[in-house]
């Protein structure tokens, strides 16, 4: 070796050992497939079994979980320690929003741990009877032409397809249209969207969500499909669903048959914590994407659940290797009774400094603001151009080091 190429290979070492310095250990943070995770909710699943008199055959239902799906307080107390106190505050709540939870994603959350984020991601909380926030600042009412069709771009648009989902979230954008019971659009609501579409050609890409989408029986969604799909100037097919999160046993094998028919069809779903990475939800990931489903994730941040920048790494690892891309880390929206969960602009920000150069760029996804009135989303970036002049640029590397580039 000669002498340049020795010297060469210093410096390369020299920088490898400088990289090194960088990297963060994220072997604290509780992930879904840990023994700990997996024997914990093991021991939940076998009490919500016994207490809801099912099999394992039965949890591996979908129908049979949303049919007994928690939305009573009292039951909630066989399975979480709670005081009298805590009792009577989540029924206060679950009457001005109500709450429901899949025995599966019950059986996630840490009895021992009052701040569990998978609790606070479920439970109703005393601070969602705060006044702050507004209904709707999406002004979703304003930004519907047809049917339960909501456009805010020239060339996609969202159908709403139901209300229900398997599992209510608290900090959910569409909390206004829960309501008391589970409705889906009808059939006449649904072909006046359709013949909207086939009258506005310029739309491309449809998202089918709702609610949850995937709370649809495969004979609905099939029609759903079956229709887009006729219609010539439709070219992608987007569902949001949150099940593979909360339902996972939804993915079915009827399922991927069906959906196997209406491709291109892309998938965005919505993990939030390591947690929610189990191997029930990987395994329905991994069906997925063999049924030729792309997918991408929506991760909220929500203080007190993934407000950490370890923990969205380790979240955004976690999901990509179930063949999940992260997609957006959306900004909170101000809806009434969640803003207790919100986290500031800055906060975001730094989570997505960090990111750059520590994580693969797979592992980076976009961080978006929704501007208020429905006018759509706005990606949010660091500031990385310190100086620009008619002949050069100022660049701010991910290490903070400074470097010219001509313009």
């Amino acid at each position: 070796m000669g002498n340049e190429d020795r010297n060469g290979r210093k410096i390369s070492l020299e920088r490898a050992e400088e990289l090194k310095g960088y990297y963060q250990e994220l072997s604290g943070i509780e992930k879904g497939t840990d023994s700990s995770s997996v024997s914990r909710y093991e021991e939940q699943k076998r009490k919500l079994l016994s207490l809801l008199g099912g099999e394992e055959k039965d949890w591996k239902d979908w129908k049979w979980q949303v049919k007994h799906r928690i939305d009573d307080v009292d039951d909630l107390a066989k399975i979480l320690k709670l005081t009298h106190e805590e009792k009577e505050e989540i029924r206060r709540c679950g009457e001005e929003n109500r709450f429901a939870i899949t025995p599966y994603y019950l059986a996630l959350i840490n009895p021992e741990d009052k701040k569990d984020p998978i609790r606070r991601l479920c439970i109703p909380d005393s601070l969602e009877m705060m006044a702050e926030g507004e209904a709707d600042p999406m002004a979703e009412e304003f930004t519907s032409p047809a049917g339960v069709v909501t456009r805010r771009y020239p060339d996609r648009l969202i159908i709403n397809v139901t209300n229900a989902c398997a599992m209510f979230c608290r900090h959910c954008q569409r909390r206004r249209k829960i309501g008391g019971s589970d409705q889906d659009a009808t059939k006449e609501q649904l072909e006046e969207s359709f013949e909207y579409i086939r009258n506005n050609p310029e739309i491309r890409e449809v998202l089918v969500t709702g609610g949850d989408a995937l709370m649809l029986e495969d004979e609905q969604l099939e029609f759903i499909f079956s229709s887009l799909r006729s219609i010539p100037t439709v070219e992608v097919i987007r569902i949001g669903s949150r099940v593979l999160v909360t339902l996972p046993m939804r993915i079915n094998d009827r399922f991927l048959e069906m959906i196997e028919k209406y491709h291109p069809i892309y998938l965005n779903t919505h993990f939030n914590h390591p947690r929610e990475v189990t191997p029930e939800a990987i395994e329905a990931c991994a069906a997925l994407s063999k049924a030729g489903v792309p997918m991408g994730n929506q991760m909220v941040l929500l203080r007190g659940v993934n407000d950490d920048k370890h923990v969205v790494h380790l979240l955004n690892r976690e999901i990509l290797k179930a063949r999940v891309r992260p997609y957006y880390m959306f900004h909170a929206k101000n809806v009434s009774g969640t803003t207790h969960l919100g986290v500031s602009i800055d906060e975001g920000l730094a989570i997505m400094e960090y990111l750059r150069g520590r994580a693969s760029g797979m592992l980076i996804p976009t961080y978006a603001v929704n501007a208020p009135g429905g006018l759509g989303k706005i990606p949010m970036l660091p500031q990385y151009i310190v100086e620009k002049t008619s002949e050069k640029i100022v660049l701010r590397t991910w290490e903070g080091k400074l470097v010219e580039y001509p313009m």
